[in-house]
């Protein structure tokens, strides 16, 4: 498309977005008809919720006229939580989805949006997610390291009970999925003073140095990476490579005390192995953001396990996010319009 196109696309919000956002997105570009109806679309918890409120439900005649505003779009901001199935049949027009989720493959090819929108391309918030899924590893880290629970607890007893820690500084850092969060979180424990190493599928022609990781390891090498490791940080994305990848052979391999952290998904790990590891002491504790089902059902025993850090899938979020998102979505925007390449396109088959 050249600079001189006239064409004019309907770009359709279909979460929460701020004032602010909406205002920079539409300052782009003329051509682009920003459309956004807060009263159509399900409110936000917390800052950063692009599901919002799962009670929210539209009258007839708002039905009617948000399906409408999907049957005419041509780019949309996030998918349609409301219309997760048939999105594919009620925006037949859409060239164009930007996602504020970065781990969408596993999601686009169960309801199959690649093959039901063949014209259409996806794009993720890659990167976005960084910062704050880096601090929250971080945050555990430091938490099972400096006893914080143990502290916690002796402070609510009113015990005065010296004690001792341990130091992150040389301590082996393992981050599987080193790509954009991963990095950042391989960056740091390289700042702390811990000796960080990688596990990818792809590390052809990348530099340990510029993953900040002393050493990267294929992900054929997975064994050898977890013999050494303290503390195992999940970041890779859902696939069916995978899936159910650390299991019990695999935390075996840890050594005695070893912590786990899972931000990537909870597919990942077989939770049951997992939960088995921490009640007999080979794992020191786990720190988990994610979980095999979503909500983490009551009777799951991680709730009360004292070694156990349950985030409710949250360490992403962050009060920024909009902000970031909408930068991404603002420079693809320009690409868009002018025939470039778009940043962060999903790959339906590798699913990242």
């Amino acid at each position: 498309m050249s600079k001189e196109n006239t064409k004019t696309y309907n770009l359709l919000i279909t979460s929460f977005l701020e004032k602010e956002h909406v205002e920079r997105i539409r300052e782009v570009d003329e051509r682009i008809n920003v459309i956004y109806h807060p009263n159509l679309i399900p409110p936000p918890r917390y800052i950063a919720d692009h599901d919002g409120d799962p009670n929210f439900k539209r009258t007839p005649a708002q039905e009617q006229q948000w399906q409408r505003l999907l049957s005419q779009a041509d780019i949309l901001f996030d998918f349609d939580h409301t219309h997760r199935s048939d999105l594919p049949d009620l925006a037949p027009n859409v060239q164009w989805i930007q996602f504020t989720s970065s781990g969408i493959g596993a999601f686009v090819n169960r309801e199959r949006y690649h093959e039901r929108m063949p014209n259409t391309v996806f794009t993720t918030a890659s990167g976005v997610h960084a910062q704050p899924l880096a601090e929250f590893c971080l945050l555990v880290m430091l938490m099972f390291s400096k006893k914080l629970r143990r502290v916690l607890e002796f402070q609510s007893k009113k015990v005065w009970e010296r004690y001792t820690g341990t130091d992150l500084k040389d301590s082996t850092l393992t981050v599987v999925g080193v790509g954009r969060v991963g990095s950042k979180i391989a960056e740091f424990g390289k700042a702390v003073g811990m000796r960080v190493l990688g596990v990818d599928k792809e590390i052809e022609n990348k530099e340990p140095d510029q993953l900040y990781v002393h050493k990267l390891y294929h992900i054929s090498d997975l064994m050898k990476a977890l013999r050494q490791t303290d503390y195992l940080v999940l970041m890779a994305p859902h696939t069916p490579e995978t899936e159910n990848m650390i299991g019990k052979a695999e935390l075996a391999a840890l050594p005695q005390g070893a912590v786990l952290i899972n931000v990537g998904r909870g597919a990942l790990v077989v939770e049951d192995e997992l939960i088995a590891a921490l009640q007999s002491g080979h794992l020191a504790g786990a720190g988990l953001d994610v979980f095999a089902t979503e909500p983490l059902p009551p009777e799951s025993p991680l709730w009360e396990m004292p070694n156990v850090l349950v985030s409710p899938h949250s360490g992403s979020t962050s009060y920024k996010e909009n902000a970031l998102i909408t930068d991404i979505l603002c420079d693809n925007i320009t690409r868009f319009l002018n025939g470039q390449p778009l940043r962060n396109v999903l790959d339906p088959i590798k699913m990242y």
